[in-house]
Protein backbone atom coordinates (compact mmCIF):
# COMPACT_ATOMS: atom_id res chain seq x y z
CA UNK A 1 0.00 0.00 0.00
CA UNK A 2 2.93 2.32 0.64
CA UNK A 3 4.05 2.18 -2.99
CA UNK A 4 0.59 3.13 -4.18
CA UNK A 5 0.47 6.00 -1.67
CA UNK A 6 3.79 7.34 -3.00
CA UNK A 7 2.38 7.26 -6.55
CA UNK A 8 -0.86 8.89 -5.41
CA UNK A 9 0.98 11.75 -3.73
CA UNK A 10 3.41 12.21 -6.61
CA UNK A 11 0.70 12.27 -9.28
CA UNK A 12 -1.64 14.33 -7.12
CA UNK A 13 0.96 17.05 -6.59
CA UNK A 14 1.27 17.38 -10.36
CA UNK A 15 -2.20 16.60 -11.69
CA UNK A 16 -4.58 18.31 -9.26
CA UNK A 17 -3.20 21.86 -9.43
CA UNK A 18 -2.62 21.70 -13.19
CA UNK A 19 -6.08 20.32 -13.99
CA UNK A 20 -7.64 22.91 -11.67
CA UNK A 21 -5.60 25.77 -13.11
CA UNK A 22 -5.77 24.90 -16.81
CA UNK A 23 -9.40 23.79 -17.04
CA UNK A 24 -12.88 24.58 -15.80
CA UNK A 25 -12.74 21.68 -13.34
CA UNK A 26 -13.54 22.22 -9.70
CA UNK A 27 -10.94 21.24 -7.12
CA UNK A 28 -12.90 18.11 -6.23
CA UNK A 29 -13.33 17.09 -9.87
CA UNK A 30 -9.59 17.50 -10.38
CA UNK A 31 -8.85 15.49 -7.23
CA UNK A 32 -11.22 12.67 -8.16
CA UNK A 33 -9.85 12.55 -11.70
CA UNK A 34 -6.27 12.44 -10.39
CA UNK A 35 -7.09 9.58 -8.00
CA UNK A 36 -8.92 7.65 -10.74
CA UNK A 37 -5.99 8.14 -13.11
CA UNK A 38 -3.58 7.01 -10.42
CA UNK A 39 -5.55 3.83 -9.68
CA UNK A 40 -5.81 2.91 -13.37
CA UNK A 41 -2.14 3.72 -14.01
CA UNK A 42 -1.02 1.73 -10.97
CA UNK A 43 -2.97 -1.35 -12.03
CA UNK A 44 -2.14 -1.21 -15.73
CA UNK A 45 1.25 0.46 -15.81
CA UNK A 46 2.95 -0.53 -12.58
CA UNK A 47 1.48 -3.98 -11.98
CA UNK A 48 1.16 -5.22 -15.58
CA UNK A 49 3.37 -3.29 -18.03
CA UNK A 50 6.40 -2.50 -15.84
CA UNK A 51 7.08 -6.08 -14.67
CA UNK A 52 6.73 -7.38 -18.26
CA UNK A 53 8.89 -4.69 -19.89
CA UNK A 54 11.13 -1.91 -18.59
CA UNK A 55 11.03 1.63 -17.20
CA UNK A 56 10.99 3.26 -20.64
CA UNK A 57 8.05 1.28 -21.98
CA UNK A 58 6.09 1.66 -18.73
CA UNK A 59 6.72 5.43 -18.74
CA UNK A 60 5.52 5.74 -22.34
CA UNK A 61 2.45 3.69 -21.42
CA UNK A 62 1.77 5.94 -18.42
CA UNK A 63 2.11 9.02 -20.63
CA UNK A 64 -0.33 7.64 -23.20
CA UNK A 65 -2.79 6.58 -20.54
CA UNK A 66 -2.65 9.95 -18.78
CA UNK A 67 -3.08 11.87 -22.04
CA UNK A 68 -6.06 9.79 -23.20
CA UNK A 69 -7.65 9.78 -19.75
CA UNK A 70 -7.38 13.56 -19.36
CA UNK A 71 -8.62 14.19 -22.89
CA UNK A 72 -11.62 11.87 -22.40
CA UNK A 73 -12.60 13.15 -18.94
CA UNK A 74 -12.23 16.76 -20.04
CA UNK A 75 -14.45 16.16 -23.06
CA UNK A 76 -17.08 14.31 -21.02
CA UNK A 77 -17.20 16.86 -18.20
CA UNK A 78 -16.81 19.98 -20.35
CA UNK A 79 -13.60 21.17 -18.71
CA UNK A 80 -12.22 22.77 -21.85
CA UNK A 81 -8.79 21.23 -21.40
CA UNK A 82 -7.00 21.46 -24.75
CA UNK A 83 -4.93 18.67 -26.26
CA UNK A 84 -1.79 20.68 -25.56
CA UNK A 85 -2.72 21.11 -21.91
CA UNK A 86 -3.51 17.40 -21.61
CA UNK A 87 -0.14 16.68 -23.25
CA UNK A 88 1.65 18.96 -20.77
CA UNK A 89 0.06 17.35 -17.71
CA UNK A 90 0.68 13.85 -19.09
CA UNK A 91 4.31 14.72 -19.89
CA UNK A 92 4.95 16.03 -16.36
CA UNK A 93 3.35 12.92 -14.89
CA UNK A 94 5.53 10.78 -17.17
CA UNK A 95 8.66 12.57 -15.96
CA UNK A 96 7.69 11.80 -12.36
CA UNK A 97 6.98 8.20 -13.36
CA UNK A 98 10.60 7.74 -14.45
CA UNK A 99 11.66 8.30 -10.85
CA UNK A 100 8.73 6.30 -9.47
CA UNK A 101 9.51 3.25 -11.60
CA UNK A 102 13.12 3.39 -10.43
CA UNK A 103 11.85 3.60 -6.84
CA UNK A 104 9.62 0.57 -7.43
CA UNK A 105 12.52 -1.37 -8.89
CA UNK A 106 14.78 -0.61 -5.95
CA UNK A 107 12.13 -1.59 -3.38
CA UNK A 108 11.36 -4.80 -5.26
CA UNK A 109 15.05 -5.77 -5.36
CA UNK A 110 15.41 -5.12 -1.62
CA UNK A 111 12.33 -7.20 -0.84
CA UNK A 112 13.62 -10.20 -2.82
Amino acid sequence: MGKFFVKLMLNGIIAIPLIYWLSDATFWEAAIAAVALCVIAYILGDRMVLPATNNTIATIADFGLAFLFLWFVSAQLGWGLTSGESFLIAALIAVSEIWYHSYLGSTMRRAA
